[in-house]
């Protein structure tokens, strides 16, 4: 795959943390118009400019994209965001208690995309992918970095851990939730870009919205110039890669908000005629694959089923079973993607969620799962399958505003 050192923006090493957002997609509007509240150069005020706006206004209004491009302006302006002086490329380590992933960011090749060699597990939603592609257009930049994967390679791996015993991070702090960020500017890019070169495949981790609104808007930029000679910007978007053995994905609960006019007995009479093994469990997670953990009634139960006779990936999931097995024969949950009878809840927020949801009444019970391994995501994405929605959390997420590509 190509990559290519960029002349970036980065805010101030002294502001660094007041700039670096957590991603736009992880908070409501409420909740980021809370978090930048008292934050004045808190990339959210760009990602997410509708909390600078009265509060009825549309998320998907002219003026919240003119908005953002204004308050990235203001950015630049103020000396907050500074450009560099010249291509770079940067290494960015996060560390979230024992858990520790360093990735390169880099600017990654719109075709690579569209060739799958940048390879994808999730559908997009119209509504969302329209929404990122108008404000990438609206700033001509990238401001939220597309969180990459690819199988490690030895040559890449040595030159990361060269830079980290031997020099000084550009930034280093500890956000408010506890997940230190630190970056690297490397002070030589050819080694790094000429190794992933014969990286073969990257995967879309996490952001498969920004991905995709990153190949349209530089597809619609080529169009648009008659002049297009394949050097320009807009060919390129901010990723950044990590190697695959690093990575930590959390599982992605569900929450059902009734048993689909059944008792609890007769749902799990259901469960055990479906195939189900059901008993009474001590522990609220599970530790394998095929296997899940259901709240119900105040009591947690253990499940267990057999997929030796599944051959499709997709399909072994234990997502894909929950949903083929129960959620859609049994509670009436046929599409996930739009029925507001079930939630999901991002492994990060812990059993205790579950628990206190079903226990206040608004939902009637909850599964706990295993998360998907690294491997299974990129084995179906290579088999050129899609996972179903929510299947992934990965934990910790990016900050966004530390590096932005512009074209």
């Amino acid at each position: 795959m190509r990559i290519q050192a960029f002349r970036g923006l980065t805010p101030r090493p002294d502001l660094a943390a007041d700039v670096a957002a957590v991603p736009y997609d992880v908070v409501d509007t409420e909740e980021a118009r809370a978090l930048a509240a008292h934050r004045p150069y808190d990339l959210l005020h760009v990602d997410r400019a509708e909390i600078d706006l009265p509060p009825d206004t549309d998320p998907y209004s002219d003026i919240v994209y003119q908005t953002a491009a204004a308050n990235l302006q203001k950015l630049i302006a103020n000396g907050i965001l500074q450009r560099e002086p010249g291509p770079v490329l940067y290494l960015y380590q996060q560390q979230m208690g024992p858990h520790v992933q360093t990735g390169i960011i880099a600017a990654c090749h719109i075709d690579d995309y569209g060739n799958d060699i940048i390879r994808k597990h999730e559908k997009t939603r119209k509504v969302k992918e329209d929404d990122r592609t108008r404000l990438v257009d609206a700033l001509s930049a990238h401001t939220g970095p597309i969180f990459l994967t690819y199988r490690e390679q030895p040559a890449i791996d040595a030159e990361v851990s060269r830079v980290l015993s031997s020099e000084t991070p550009l930034f280093d702090f500890t956000a408010p939730d506890g997940i230190a960020h630190r970056v690297w500017k490397l002070s030589s890019t050819a080694d790094l870009v000429d190794a992933f070169a014969n990286v073969p495949l990257a995967y879309v981790a996490d952001g498969h919205h920004r991905s995709a609104s990153a190949w349209r808007v530089g597809s619609e930029r080529r169009a648009a110039n008659p002049n297009h000679n394949g050097s320009e910007d807009y060919n390129w978007f901010l990723g950044v890669l990590f190697p695959a053995n690093q990575l930590r994905i959390l599982p992605y609960n569900r929450l059902v908000k009734d048993l689909n006019g059944l008792s609890p007995d007769e749902f799990l009479a259901r469960l055990s005629a479906a195939g189900f093994s059901v008993t009474p469990a001590s522990d609220k997670s599970p530790a394998a694959p095929t296997e899940a953990r259901l709240y119900l009634n105040n009591l947690w139960y253990s499940l267990h089923w057999d997929t030796s006779s599944i051959s499709d990936p997709v399909s072994r999931l234990d997502v894909s079973v929950l949903q083929d097995r129960v959620l859609s024969p049994i509670l009436a949950i046929h599409d996930p993607r739009t029925d507001d009878r079930i939630e999901f809840v991002g492994g990060i927020r812990g059993t205790d969620e579950l628990e206190r949801r079903v226990n206040d009444g608004s939902s009637a019970l909850a599964f706990s799962l295993f998360p998907v391994t690294v491997d299974q995501l990129m084995d179906i994405a290579d088999a050129g399958q899609i996972m179903p929605p929510k299947s992934t959390w990965f934990e910790p997420k990016l900050r966004s505003g530390l590096v932005i590509q512009t074209f």
